[in-house]
């Protein structure tokens, strides 16, 4: 047995019969491995994403035992023209994670967390942020930046940036990794980080998955709070909304800050300021001072006093309800941004304006809120160059499964980027709507070349991640 298809058994390679056709031997091995109704099924799956827009069959679904069946598979695959991108929660809203005629890799199956020490935790990429948070509250450590929903996979976040609400404070996901382990798209299997190989380091991190398959990743973490007070405070219009976000967070009030815009299903719209303050013991905060001066409808205020476990739960409740009601499986035609913050309150209300509840569905929102910009370092993570930027982000969970009106969402995506970029705007490249390669050569703007050269440099024949289109 050669040694392509050692590694392709022995990571256990679900293929279907195109793939097998292209090399001897490949369908035995598959059928050694996987019944056809499990290959069919994982094939099906690895065509879908969460945002149940974009349709990609790959031929094949690998489940890598270890770094080195990555390794081993990148040249078999680079060999024969096919694309390879990897998989970890699918969470993705727009078939950025899909190699149509490709192979897709499972990472699911690469989920261990390897060690907790004081200020560190070393997991695979296929773990959830649920599985190391669960790893480090028992030691009283938390990742510094954890996303609203846990269930999405370290390198999948990672490839990407991260953004959550101690962002502002933190920075992203990947300003707060140590150094990852990488197969580059030439199958080399690599560690870096600032220290070692650091230009493969910077052009993984947030690098959309271009240059290597992150398989391992050394995660900061800090001192966990025991408990958390939270603030949810509302507002008549976005005026009021937007000057006392940028009062509490010019004034450091909370440890978690963020804001959103909901429908209040008659037609208009519902202001709302959420923000946390971390405590431990018997120090907890003074809630008048934390409230002093604020312009918001005191009487609807909702303050709860959770641990800090039941805080980070929030989110998994909204997926309990979603699922129960269906909506979870519908389309997903989100939009995510970061507006300036000279411009961000003027340019969020004229689009606001144009806008309907039935544009974010009934369980959506449009997420708004400061942060600052000075806490991020990742050099391919694009923000607007200025001290603070809006996350402006249209999150739509349709009321239906309407085809026909999600297409016209994404439709609408690109038009309000187009609108927003023109205005000094930055794309979170996560979003639903296709790019071309110049629309990511001006989104990376002056990294452009940061990317490109690594690109050459470790995926030469750009195999990795062709669902972001950027090569």
């Amino acid at each position: 047995m050669t040694t392509n298809k050692r590694t392709l058994l022995r990571a256990g390679l679900t293929a279907t019969a195109a793939l097998a056709a292209k090399a001897t031997g490949l369908a035995a091995a598959a059928k050694a491995e996987e019944t056809p109704s499990v290959a069919g099924d994982a094939v099906t799956a690895a065509a879908e994403d969460f945002g149940h827009l974009v349709h990609r069959k790959p031929q094949t679904v690998l489940k890598p035992a270890s770094a080195a069946d990555i390794a081993e598979l990148m040249p078999w695959a680079a060999s024969r023209g096919l694309k390879v991108a990897a998989r970890g929660q699918g969470h993705s809203v727009f078939g950025r994670a899909m190699a149509e005629g490709g192979v897709v890799l499972d990472m699911t199956s690469m989920r261990t967390i390897h060690d907790v020490q004081p200020d560190r935790i070393s997991v695979d990429a296929g773990a959830t942020w649920s599985a190391v948070l669960d790893a480090a509250l028992p030691h009283g450590l938390t990742p510094p930046v954890l996303t609203n929903y846990l269930e999405l996979s370290v390198g999948g976040t990672l490839a990407v940036g991260g953004i959550g609400p101690t962002t502002f404070r933190y920075g992203m996901q990947t300003d707060n990794v140590l150094a990852l382990d990488v197969v580059t798209g030439d199958g080399r299997h690599l560690t870096c980080s600032p220290n070692s190989n650091p230009d493969l380091f910077d052009a993984i991190r947030a690098g959309l998955g271009q240059c290597g398959i992150i398989t391992r990743a050394i995660l900061r973490l800090v001192p966990a709070p025991q408990r958390v007070r939270r603030f949810n405070l509302f507002y008549t219009d976005l005026r009021s909304l937007t000057a006392d976000q940028r009062t509490v967070l010019t004034d450091g009030r909370f440890d978690q800050l963020q804001g959103a815009i909901l429908p209040d299903g008659a037609g208009a719209w519902r202001y709302q300021l959420e923000g946390a303050v971390h405590y431990d013991g018997q120090a907890a905060p003074d809630n008048d001072a934390v409230l002093a001066g604020l312009s918001d409808q005191r009487s609807a205020a909702v303050i709860s006093d959770l641990t800090y476990s039941e805080d980070l739960s929030a989110f998994a409740r909204l997926e309990s309800l979603l699922r129960s009601n269906g909506q979870w499986f519908h389309p997903h035609p989100w939009l995510l941004t970061f507006l300036r913050g000279s411009n961000a309150e003027q340019l969020a209300g004229d689009i606001l304006a144009g806008l309907k509840n039935s544009d974010v569905g009934p369980f959506g929102r449009i997420t708004y809120y400061p942060m600052f910009t000075k806490a991020l370092h990742t050099p391919l993570v694009r923000m607007p160059d200025e001290s603070i930027a809006f996350p402006f982000n249209l999150i739509r969970i349709p009321a239906s499964k309407d085809a026909t009106k999600a297409e016209h969402m994404v439709i609408s995506n690109r038009a309000l980027y187009e609108r927003l970029r023109d205005a000094g705007g930055v794309l979170y490249p996560v979003s639903a709507f296709p790019m071309s390669q110049n629309d990511w050569k001006d989104h990376f703007g002056p990294r452009w070349s940061l990317l490109h050269d690594a690109k050459q440099r470790y995926d030469p024949l750009a195999t990795l991640t062709p669902g972001y289109t950027v090569f």
